[in-house]
């Protein structure tokens, strides 16, 4: 008998303590069930003068990026790929809507003509596109930071122009841009999508190189209007100001002057030919924006 009765309340016990590891256990999980989860916060400075895409790009729609409004991503590439964020941009309809002059500078930034563009585009209450060198970047960087802080859009043009490096192959090409979108990310804590092929693409890309850029999320434009300014020719201001008369006197393809001109030395004619330009386009019932993924291909 008393063997029986200890065995019955070792029993008892048993099941008490399976009921309440039971009862634990549900009470445990529901404590991290009702925890809240810490999540990882995004980096960047949040503004209502650029698009700061979110890493999985949620936020960039079409009704989201405005003409005025720089787009820039707040992950360098490598970080991307490391976090295993996506790198193609979403598909985004093009801006057709109305008249709009893209004016777009390459090859600087300098110390002396980037900055005196910059003055007439303030004068003249104008936004733009930069097309920046990494090595100007690294010799410049408070330049950068002025284009960054008065509203421009930063375009990422490779590190030095090396036709022979940058175009040997796809992979090449994107060392450079990612060489770029380094030393530009160093001074304003974010890179550009939008890029600009030295000399553009024609002649330069085979049918690889855009699939391969659009799978990293690079959104590359060449241009349709241009001042000559980088011919040998070295035009005058007033000869500059008469090739964008002419070459936007009629309808452009989806409405768009996209205006190729340069800022770094020996430009010093572009900065004359600059308020004229700005005005014969306004004449002509043109609005100015800055270079987006959503600005349609020139071509």
């Amino acid at each position: 008998m008393k063997r029986e009765g200890f065995t019955k309340v070792m029993g008892v016990l048993a099941v008490l303590f399976v009921l309440g590891g039971a009862a634990g256990a549900f009470w445990l999980a529901k404590v991290r069930a009702t925890k809240p989860v810490a999540v990882e916060q995004e980096p960047g400075v949040e503004s209502a003068a650029y698009t700061l895409a979110k890493g999985d790009y949620s936020n960039l729609t079409y009704d989201n990026i405005s003409l005025d409004r720089p787009v820039y991503d707040r992950y360098t590439l490598k970080q991307r790929l490391a976090k295993g964020l996506p790198t193609m941009l979403p598909a985004l309809p093009h801006y057709t809507a109305e008249k709009v002059a893209y004016l777009t500078f390459d090859d600087g930034p300098d110390d002396v003509n980037t900055p005196a563009i910059l003055d007439v585009l303030k004068a003249k209450g104008v936004h733009a596109t930069f097309y920046v060198l990494g090595g100007m970047v690294e010799k410049n960087p408070e330049v950068l930071k002025r284009i960054f802080a008065e509203g421009h859009a930063i375009g990422n043009h490779s590190y030095d122009h090396d036709y022979d490096r940058l175009y040997a192959s796809k992979e090449s090409f994107v060392e450079e841009m990612e060489q770029t979108d380094e030393a530009i990310f160093k001074v304003i804590g974010m890179r550009p999508f939008i890029i600009r092929a030295p000399g553009g693409t024609v002649g330069m890309f085979t049918a690889d190189f855009y699939e391969h850029l659009n799978l990293l999320g690079y959104v590359e434009h060449d241009w349709n209007v241009l001042t000559e300014d980088a011919t040998p020719e070295h035009p005058s201001a007033e000869r500059q100001i008469c090739y964008i008369d002419r070459r936007t006197a009629g309808h452009l393809k989806d409405n768009m002057a996209l205006i190729l001109m340069h800022c770094n030395g020996g430009k010093e004619e572009t900065v004359r030919a600059l308020p004229g330009i700005i005005d014969n386009l306004r004449a002509k019932g043109y609005r100015f924006g800055v270079v987006t993924p959503i600005t349609p291909q020139p071509w």
